[in-house]
């Protein structure tokens, strides 16, 4: 296998995973192709490896963007835009974990809260509904805290040292 092939088989492979980290195909492959590059890519070059339009690729740039994993750079005398990916995998891990439950998690956690507060004294069936949304509330709670701490490691000193000595 050659590097275009190699390089197209990646693209394609983490674009066919992005569906499952929340993200749609097109916005992973953009995702793999510049964390790929070794130089930042233009648009329109994005826009020719992967056979997207320009509307296409602008959105799900942007919405790379807004999740905090691609950067837009400027080139002295180009008029174009770059971007480029960002590289420190540990810090990629942090950033989609921070946004996928900012998107994800804490809008469960709001319904959880809300359905399990109802008031539950007419049925058995009541009772076992609330029982159980309270229960899943406090495990997803529970989760999300673990994520809160582990993604916050980076400010922390003391984790920065427990990770650098399992490493």
């Amino acid at each position: 296998m050659d590097f275009k092939e190699a390089k197209n088989k990646f693209v394609q492979t983490w674009g066919a995973l992005g569906s499952q980290w929340g993200i749609n195909k097109t916005m992973a492959q953009i995702h793999a192709l510049l964390m790929v590059s070794a130089e930042p890519v233009s648009m329109e070059d994005v826009m020719e490896e992967l056979q997207i339009s320009r509307g296409n690729a602008s959105m799900n740039l942007r919405a790379l963007m807004d999740w905090g994993i691609v950067y837009k750079e400027y080139k002295v005398g180009e008029r174009r835009e770059f971007f480029t990916a960002e590289k420190d995998l540990d810090e990629l891990a942090v950033k989609i974990a921070r946004e996928r439950s900012k998107r994800e998690i804490k809008p469960a956690l709001k319904v959880l809260k809300e359905v399990s507060s109802i008031e539950a004294n007419q049925t058995a069936e009541e009772k076992h509904f609330v029982d159980q949304t309270t229960k899943l509330y406090d495990f997803v709670l529970k989760a999300d805290n673990v994520l809160d701490k582990i993604t916050e490691y980076k400010d922390n000193w003391l984790t920065k040292l427990v990770v650098k000595f399992m490493k």
